[in-house]
């Protein structure tokens, strides 16, 4: 499995494969030709059905800015992968310097077929959860101690994971106004949070605090705003949300909220590694679900759960967002991704509570991988449509056209 460093990483929303993929890719092809004068981009798959609302047009021109950028949305893809880009540089006569073509693979994480990058170098030897809470069990106290023998110097990347998670909820909770694009959906994570403060039951005010925490990362998100893939940026309101929370309502201390990323991580890690966590592949069951999921692991860590009820945790978050659709109206991550950001938070605790106490009363048969199996079988088996095109559910509900823009 890869490093936690290309699971958890920082850049402009809204979405990991479709703004911080291309923007990584564009930084590296202008070191690559940085006396070319004009570029191109070819956008394939959903990155050409929802690039649009999905800003993969704006990151790519201002990042070649001040040189000419020029964006192109093709349909036929002769490539395996969903989501892909094809970029091509110029000289001063117009002369091709060079091309590459790269996949999206989803939460930021890029593939260039024409270089040797190791942005997917395996760090990790094991492939399935069930090897790692092997090892977990022989040779480790948890999976914080697991994580650091593979990656000894992760715990700094984290940190700053962490206060990205933090500056995104504060910025989101500390702005008003309206969100970008055709929706013209106003910014509420503000008013969440202040009708939560107004409840006298506790718990109803830190459930409620979650959903506003998770509603402000994820408008931020919607706005272009710097956000922690965990593991895409259309689901990273759940992990943020969390662990805003757990810090700033509940006291818990940075270094076991850092310890808490690496075990969400190594969830997260297996997810992509054995099924995906792209919703233009799996659907959103393979963001919001394997979010959820990693929430869960996280928060079972954190109320001291042992493996088996943090596996379990996981387990039930994954299970229960099986065939979840990818259906972005007019290709905004705004609806349903937002509210669904709040709802997977809320899910995310519940399935911990839901672990703990049936665990004690029975042995789950479902074990994490055959879940995650499960999980890329489904997506397999989700129509194109409804696999972050905007082509079929709620984006065809409410018919919104960002190519009018």
């Amino acid at each position: 499995m890869e490093s936690l460093k290309e699971l958890y990483k920082i850049g402009p929303g809204p979405s990991s494969s479709h703004t911080v993929a291309p923007w990584r890719a564009a930084i590296l092809f202008k070191e690559k030709y940085p006396d070319a004068v004009s570029f191109d981009v070819e956008l394939y798959g959903s990155l050409s059905l929802t690039g649009k609302g999905h800003f993969t047009d704006q990151i790519l021109i201002r990042t070649f800015s001040p040189k000419v950028c020029k964006i192109y949305f093709r349909l036929n893809w002769e490539h395996h992968f969903e989501n892909g880009l094809i970029f091509k540089a110029y000289d001063i006569r117009n002369s091709l310097l060079g091309s590459w073509t790269v996949f999206s693979l989803g939460g930021g994480s890029i593939k260039v077929l024409e270089e040797d990058f190791d942005f997917q170098k395996q760090v990790y030897p094991q492939q399935s959860l069930t090897e790692i809470m092997n090892e977990v069990r022989a040779h480790y106290h948890g999976i914080p101690e697991f994580v650091l023998h593979y990656e000894s110097d992760v715990e700094s990347h984290l940190e700053e994971m962490l206060e990205g998670m933090f500056k995104a909820v504060r910025r989101g909770i500390n702005t008003t106004g309206i969100l970008p694009g055709l929706l013209e959906i106003p910014r509420v994570a503000k008013s969440l949070y202040l009708q939560a403060c107004s409840k006298d039951d506790v718990s109803i005010q830190n459930r409620l605090k979650l959903v506003a925490y998770a509603y402000a990362n994820n408008e931020e998100n919607a706005s272009s705003g710097l956000v922690v893939t965990a593991p895409t940026l259309g689901a990273s309101g759940v992990l943020a949300s969390l662990m805003y929370h757990l810090y700033t309502d509940i006291g818990v201390s940075k270094h076991k909220l850092v310890q808490a990323l690496m075990v969400a991580g190594v969830f997260g890690n297996v997810i992509k590694e054995n099924a995906t966590i792209s919703g233009a592949v799996g659907g959103c069951q393979a963001e919001i679900g394997s979010a959820c999921s990693m929430a869960a692991a996280a928060l079972a860590f954190i109320n001291g759960l042992p493996l088996e009820l943090i596996e379990y945790s996981a387990e039930i978050a994954m299970e229960h967002h099986l065939g979840l659709t990818c259906d972005p109206v007019g290709g905004y991550v705004i609806i349903p991704c937002i509210e669904r950001n709040g709802a997977a938070v809320l899910r995310a605790v519940d399935a911990v509570l839901m672990a703990e106490t049936v665990g004690k009363a029975k042995q789950n048969r479902v074990s994490f991988d055959m879940v995650v199996r499960t999980m890329n079988y489904t997506g397999k088996k989700i129509a194109l449509e409804l696999r972050e095109t905007s082509l079929g559910g709620l984006a065809t509900e409410i018919n919104i056209n960002p190519l009018k823009e």
